[in-house]
C-alpha cells in the first residue's frame, strides 16, 4: 500500500536464495536488497503463491504485520518485494504454479500493464489510499480483481479467487495424448493394492507429521491435529475440512510429486475406501439409480479444452478425488461458469464465453448459448482486426444455435460471414471451408432452397474429395445431404450419389 518511504522488504522463508544478512522472524525471513529466486524452493501446500509488491513496505510497523497475519490464513506462501525488476524476475520463473499480486497503486499503473498476459499470474489487487485515482486505469485490465484500500477486502477477494484457482488446477489426463494418463493408473493400482492394519497406519500417521514438520509451509498446530486426532474423524471429514490435507495431496497428486504420494499414500487409500464404502452401502439400500449421474463445475485450461474435444469419446482422468453433485444448475452456476470466466486476457475471456455457449448448447439451452456466443463476438469486434479467425469461429457458432432453433433465416447470414473470412484466410481447400459450405447447404434445404443446397453441398464433397481418405465419414455425410436435395426436388434418378454413399455406409 502507499505510504511512507521505506528501504526495507520481507519475504516467507521459502523463497529466499542468500545474498546479503537476513534475519529470522515468527512470519518468515526479512530480506534486505536480496535476490528472490524459486530454484530452491520446496512447497507442499497449495497450487498458488501471493507476491506482494510495494515499495514502502515496512516490516516493522504493526498494520504490515497484521496484514501479513491475516493473509497466511489463505495462502500459505507469500513474499513480498520492494524492486520491481526482483519481482518481475521471481514472477517469470514460475511454471507450475499460479501467482497472485497485491500492487501499490503507484507502481501498479506502470508495472501491471507490462505483465497481466502473463499466464502465471492469476490475479491482482490493487493496494492504495486513493481508490478514484487508480480505478481509473485498473478498470480496463480484466485480472484486476478491485483497487482496495484495507487488507481485508483484499483478503475476501483472494479467499474466492484462490479456491477457484485451486479448483481448477486439478490434473486431467487423456488417454492417447498424455503419457501420463498409464502412468497415473499404474500408481493408484499400486497404492491401493496396499493393505494396512493398525500398527502400519499409525506408523504412516507419524510418518506423515515428521515429515511435513520439515516443511516450510504448514501450520504446526494443524500438524498436532492430525496427528493427534487422525482415528476421530473419517477421512472425507479430514479431506473436507479446514485443513492442509486437501491443499497438499491436490498439489501432490497435480504434480505426481512421489514424495507426496507416498507420505500420503495411507491417506488415499482410507478415502478411497471410505468412498466405496459408502457407495455400497447407498446400493444396498437402494436409495440411488444404478447409474449415478452427478456434475461438478471445472475449470479447464485453452490446452485442456483443445484435448477433451481431440478425445471426444474416449478416456479422460481427473487425477485426484472430485467434489460432485447431483444439482446441475449449482455446479454451473457457482463453479463452471465462474470458472471460465477468469481468463482476463480479451481473447481468451471471448474463447471462455464461447466454451461457456458450448456448454449451454449441449444442454440444448439455445438462449443462454446464443447470450455467451454474442458475447464472445462483441469481444472479437472490440479486440480483432476485421478477419481474424476467431470471428469465423463466433460467426459459426450464433449460426448453429439459430440453426438449432430452427431460425433459418438469422443462421444463414451468420454463417455465410463464417465462409467469406475462411475464404479469405484459409487455403483453398482446408476442411473449415468445408464445414462452412455444409452449414449453408443445410440451412439452404431447411428453407427450401433444393438448388442452392446442392450447390452448396457439391462444393464441400469437392473439397472433402481433394484432402480426406475415401473412406471418411465425411462423405456419407455429404452423399446423405446431395440425396436429400435431390429426392426435395423431385429428382429420384441419380443413382452416382446414392451408390457411392452406399458404399461409404
Amino acid at each position: 500500500m502507499d505510504k511512507n518511504p521505506s528501504k526495507t522488504s520481507a519475504a516467507s522463508a521459502a523463497t529466499t536464495e542468500k545474498a546479503t544478512t537476513t534475519t529470522l522472524h515468527n512470519t518468515g525471513v526479512s530480506l534486505h536488497n536480496t535476490r528472490v529466486s524459486l530454484h530452491n524452493v520446496r512447497r507442499v501446500l497449495q497450487n498458488f503463491l501471493l507476491i506482494w509488491l510495494d515499495a514502502n513496505i515496512d516490516e516493522s510497523q504493526e498494520d504490515f504485520k497484521n496484514s501479513l497475519a491475516h493473509l497466511r490464513h489463505i495462502v500459505a506462501s507469500i513474499t513480498t518485494f520492494t524492486n520491481v525488476q526482483e519481482c518481475t524476475d521471481f514472477l517469470r520463473e514460475i511454471e507450475s504454479e499460479k501467482a497472485f499480486m497485491i500492487v501499490s497503486g503507484s507502481l501498479g499503473q506502470h508495472i501491471v500493464p507490462k505483465i497481466y498476459t502473463w499466464p502465471q499470474l492469476h490475479s491482482i489487487y490493487v493496494f492504495c489510499n486513493n481508490r478514484s485515482v487508480h480505478e481509473q486505469w485498473a478498470k480496463n485490465i480484466l485480472k484486476i480483481k478491485g483497487v482496495h484500500t484495507n487488507i481485508e477486502s483484499i483478503c475476501k477477494a483472494l479467499q474466492n479467487d484462490s479456491a477457484r484457482c485451486d479448483r481448477a488446477l486439478i490434473s486431467i489426463s487423456f488417454r492417447g495424448i498424455d503419457a501420463s494418463f498409464m502412468y497415473t493408473q499404474l500408481i493408484k493400482e499400486a497404492l491401493l493394492e496396499i493393505n494396512d492394519d493398525e500398527d502400519g497406519d499409525n506408523k504412516s500417521i507419524r510418518e506423515f507429521a515428521e515429515y511435513c514438520r520439515l516443511q516450510n509451509d504448514i501450520a504446526t498446530d494443524e500438524i498436532e491435529s492430525v496427528e493427534r486426532e487422525y482415528h476421530q474423524h473419517t477421512p472425507i471429514w479430514w479431506y473436507t475440512a479446514p485443513f492442509f490435507i486437501y491443499s497438499m495431496l491436490n498439489r501432490g497428486l497435480r504434480l505426481l510429486d512421489v514424495d507426496i504420494i507416498l507420505k500420503m499414500g495411507f491417506f488415499i487409500r482410507h478415502l478411497h475406501r471410505h468412498i466405496e464404502k459408502l457407495h455400497r452401502e447407498q446400493q444396498s439400500k437402494g436409495k440411488t439409480a444404478k447409474v449415478l449421474t452427478v456434475y461438478r463445475g471445472q475449470g479447464l485450461s485453452l490446452q485442456d479444452f483443445e484435448k477433451v474435444k481431440q478425445t471426444k469419446g474416449g478416456l479422460m482422468s481427473f487425477n485426484n478425488f472430485l467434489s460432485t453433485s447431483r444439482d446441475r444448475d449449482l455446479s454451473l452456476n457457482a463453479f463452471a461458469r465462474p470458472a471460465a470466466l477468469q481468463d482476463s486476457d480479451s481473447v481468451d475471456l471471448a474463447t471462455s464465453y464461447n466454451t461457456v455457449g458450448l456448454v449451454h448448447s449441449n444442454m440444448g439451452d439455445y438462449a443462454k448459448a446464443l447470450s455467451f456466443y454474442e458475447q464472445a463476438l462483441d469481444i472479437c469486434q472490440k479486440t480483432l482486426p476485421p478477419n481474424h479467425p476467431d470471428f469465423a469461429q463466433s460467426y459459426n457458432n450464433i449460426g448453429w444455435v439459430y440453426s438449432n432453433m430452427s431460425e433459418y433465416s438469422k443462421a444463414l447470414p451468420y454463417y455465410e460471414r463464417a465462409l467469406d473470412i475462411r475464404q479469405k484466410i484459409l487455403p483453398p481447400n482446408h476442411p473449415d471451408l468445408a464445414t462452412s459450405y455444409s452449414n449453408i447447404g443445410k440451412v439452404y434445404s431447411e428453407m427450401g432452397k433444393y438448388s442452392k443446397a446442392l450447390a452448396s453441398h457439391q462444393r464441400a464433397l469437392d473439397i472433402y474429395q481433394k484432402t480426406l481418405p475415401p473412406e471418411h465419414p465425411n462423405f456419407a455425410q455429404s452423399y446423405n445431404n446431395m440425396a436429400m436435395a435431390y429426392q426435395n426436388m423431385g429428382e429420384y434418378s441419380v443413382p452416382k450419389v446414392g451408390i457411392s454413399m452406399f458404399k461409404i455406409l
